[in-house]
């Protein structure tokens, strides 16, 4: 497996929701990244491990997870609101990012922005190569920025995701992001994927780790 370069997070490695849902494949195993996951490089997977040739450990696959929390739903037009509010506008950790990059005019363009309560919601018209992993990565920013503060970047250490179905090319969604818990350098996340006609596309629970600037 290898994680194309257009697909970074971080300019030099992998975004990791991306990265986990190709890790991850079909099932609903929650991934834990040990490392950046390299770009363009040939990984092997081995006992429950995602190895790099030289036998380091890009990351681990954990049991099925049950994920209970779905964050709640919103119309498009008031996610599409909230996206105006995007914090990553003025300062972004990563503007390259293939998820939230503002930067990046041929990624997922996932700006989720901060509603009164402190979740994010964001629009996002679902690209023509759409897949599982791409569905994975517009589950993760969304979580990351109810956490991510000015100067206080996160990065996402782990992440489990329950895909009812693959939405269509050009279905206009809208992603939710909630911040569950934060215990020093850690926060828990849940995000939810909602379709066009509203119902549930996928969700997800997810860890990011804050990291020095």
């Amino acid at each position: 497996m290898i994680i194309p370069a257009r697909f970074n997070g971080p300019p030099a490695s992998g975004n990791g929701g991306y990265s986990a849902g190709v890790f991850a494949g079909d099932s609903t195993r929650e991934v834990t990244l040990r490392m950046p996951p390299p770009l363009d490089t040939q990984l092997t997977p081995a006992d429950g491990k995602i190895q790099t040739p030289d036998g380091a450990i890009v990351a681990e696959l954990g049991a099925p997870v049950a994920i209970t929390v779905a964050v709640p739903p919103i119309g498009y037009a008031d996610a599409a609101d909230a996206a105006t509010r995007y914090s990553g506008f003025a300062e972004h950790p990563f503007p390259t990012c293939y998820v939230c990059g503002p930067e990046r005019t041929d990624g997922l363009r996932i700006f989720p922005g901060t509603l009164e309560d402190g979740t994010t919601a964001a629009p996002w018209t679902v690209p023509e190569d759409v897949s599982q992993p791409v569905v994975w990565a517009a589950l993760d920013c969304p979580g990351g920025w109810a956490v991510i503060q000015a100067g206080r970047p996160y990065v996402l250490g782990r992440i489990a995701v329950r895909v009812a179905r693959v939405p269509e090319p050009g279905e206009r969604c809208v992603v939710r992001g909630a911040l569950a818990e934060t215990e020093g350098r850690k926060a828990s996340v849940h995000t939810t994927l909602y379709g066009q006609d509203g119902e549930e596309v996928a969700r997800a629970r997810a860890t990011w780790i804050a990291i020095a600037r």
